[in-house]
């Protein structure tokens, strides 16, 4: 059976998934095709039923639940793994509303814990993750809410922490924090679904075993990041949840929901 894949370019999905899409483990009936994309457009092509199996932002999930199910291996949650709110200059957090923010993306977590902060600021720009620190040094916007590898950067481009988002979440539920997930189509059936997540459980466990060694699949799509900022990125994104959800994880999810559900009641 051969499914459409899609996860991004990031050190700790490659990581994660380089043994079950380069046959460094036996997948069985699965073939997999590949489509490699920022998470925006993967959380995009989900609404439109484009792809059998791809990582999504939690920040979708809730309008996704009617066409795909959740899997419980591949994630990622945590804690400290939040995004940030960065800027140029150190700018009151009290004069945010009347300021510029970009967001990675409109259905991101990011852009979620950002409006559950900020209920109030309407300025947002939408923009690729990889976009928004330059964005900022350049006075296009004001703020700017930085996820992945831009948690190790931006300090080297002079860029000021205002506030950690995920620190925030933190206080606030106690939970980790539900960042991407891993969704499959609904007419899959539940022994394939099972069968995935054993899968993608046994491509984890052979990339740890080679670990801090980096397989040329994931040098290879870093975007030129030094190896120690691809193992920092691994290090805080790959955890006990990326194998399986457990009760905390499935906890959070559920409050994300929950939150989800209370922002958007007209």
């Amino acid at each position: 059976m051969k499914l459409s894949l899609g996860f991004s370019p990031c050190p700790n999905d490659t990581f994660i998934f380089d043994a079950l899409v380069n046959k460094k483990i036996d997948t069985g009936n699965f073939e997999f095709e590949v489509v490699l994309e920022d998470v925006q457009t993967l959380n995009r092509w989900a609404l439109e039923g484009k792809l059998d199996l791809s990582k999504i932002s939690y920040g979708v999930w809730p309008l996704l639940q009617k066409n795909y199910s959740l899997l419980d291996a591949g994630g990622a949650l945590g804690k400290g793994v939040g995004p940030l709110l960065i800027s140029k200059d150190q700018i009151l957090l009290k004069d945010i509303h009347q300021l510029t923010v970009a967001i990675p993306g409109e259905h991101t977590t990011a852009h979620l814990l950002f409006t559950m902060a900020f209920p109030q600021v309407k300025k947002k720009k939408f923009m690729v993750f990889s976009q928004i620190e330059s964005a900022v040094l350049s006075g296009e916007v004001d703020f700017g809410v930085i996820i992945h590898e831009n948690r190790f950067t931006y300090m080297q481009r002079g860029l000021v922490k205002q506030m950690d988002l995920g620190e925030y979440w933190e206080q606030k539920t106690g939970s980790p924090i539900p960042l991407g997930g891993i969704v499959m189509r609904h007419h899959f059936s539940v022994a394939d679904r099972a069968e995935i997540d054993r899968l993608i459980r046994d491509s984890v466990a052979y990339a740890e075993a080679y670990y801090p060694d980096l397989s040329d699949y994931v040098v290879r799509h870093s975007q030129e990041m030094q190896k120690s900022v691809m193992r920092q990125h691994i290090d805080l994104y790959v955890n006990q949840f990326s194998l399986s959800l457990g009760e905390q994880g499935r906890h959070a999810v559920k409050i994300l929901l929950e939150i989800y559900e209370e922002m958007h009641k007209t």
